[in-house]
């Protein structure tokens, strides 16, 4: 079967889309052939070592397919069940062995290309806006890459706990699809933004930004929470932020931080269960109408990554093995 991989870390041209052996589910696993995985930051990273992993290293977090065959001692999943997931590296494959509490079924009128485009990101704006900083009606939040595949998800999110929404996008082009998913205000992001942000608050602050790009927007980020605020920085589109003082939270006003992940929000199945279902009612719901810039066929992995990388798209990628 073919996948996408790559044995020494770096720049698209390490990407290597070769025959690699069908793999053989193991106990607690099932093997799906995958019909669309989803293309995302964190495969860049690990792409580039950021992440560590031990070489050769298939890449893809994210994915829907059909399960082909099961390990011993798996009773959730049986062949021919329609399934998505995340968090289970190994997607940008014709076939992908995952652990089968990690799988979720999809409903039989969901589209497996509109299940693998909102696993990852669908999830993280719910974990993101449900648990790490449960949003309230009337509060405010900063969404940074507000038009981007996470970014839309979490304005919808916020939007639904009845918050106040402010953007930060890169061009106008964007700013009128931010505002097109729910975003009250938008900043570009060859504005000031930490005292855009001041003025569109009388100078208050907001309660929470959600932040996926990283070095870039650290400083205005924090110079736009209230006192008591939480920072919430997820995603290093711009490069890892540098080591923080503990003694500068005091300093920007008492604020909170956080570094979360998808995965110690889905460690239970209970929690996963919860998200992934939330996540499907949404799409079945149209409270997000998830769009798709573009299916790449999996040989053009390297040409997806440079896309998302370039800040080229608005919306989610797929690779189609």
């Amino acid at each position: 079967m073919k996948a996408v991989f790559v044995t020494e870390f770096g720049g698209v041209e390490k990407l290597r889309h070769e025959d690699v052996p069908v793999p053989e589910p193991k106990a607690g696993e099932a093997r799906v052939q995958v019909h669309a995985a989803g293309v995302n930051f964190i495969d860049v990273y690990f792409r580039t070592g950021l992440y560590p992993a031990e070489p050769p290293v298939i890449l893809g977090m994210e994915g829907a397919g059909v399960v082909e065959a099961v390990g011993s001692d798996v009773t959730t999943v049986k062949p021919g069940d329609r399934v998505a997931w995340a968090m289970a590296r190994g997607s940008y494959a014709e076939r992908q062995c995952v652990p089968a509490h990690l799988l979720v079924k999809t409903p039989d009128a969901l589209d497996l290309d509109l299940a693998a485009a909102s696993m990852l990101q669908g999830m993280t704006a719910h974990y993101l806006t449900h648990s790490t900083y449960p949003l309230r009606a009337g509060e405010t939040a900063l969404v940074h890459a507000a038009a981007g595949g996470t970014g839309q998800w979490i304005v919808a999110a916020a939007k639904l706990r009845g918050a106040r929404v402010i953007g930060v996008v890169s061009t106008p082009e964007k700013a009128d699809l931010a505002r097109g998913v729910g975003c009250d205000e938008v900043i570009l992001t060859s504005e000031e933004i930490a005292p855009e942000v001041k003025r569109l608050t009388e100078g208050r602050g907001v309660d929470v930004v959600y932040d996926s790009v990283g070095k870039a927007t650290w400083e205005a980020s924090l110079n736009s929470l209230k006192p008591r605020g939480m920072m919430v920085t997820f995603g290093n589109a711009s490069g890892p932020v540098d080591p923080v003082a503990p003694l500068m939270l005091s300093q920007k006003g008492s604020i909170f931080l956080t570094r979360p992940t998808l995965a110690h929000y889905t460690a239970k199945r209970e929690e996963l269960e919860w998200r992934a279902s939330d996540v499907f009612n949404w799409l079945r719901d149209g409270v997000l109408k998830v769009r798709i810039h573009e299916v790449y066929a999996l040989g053009e992995a390297g040409r997806a990554h440079a896309d998302l990388e370039g800040r080229r798209t608005m919306g989610k990628l797929l690779l189609r093995p």
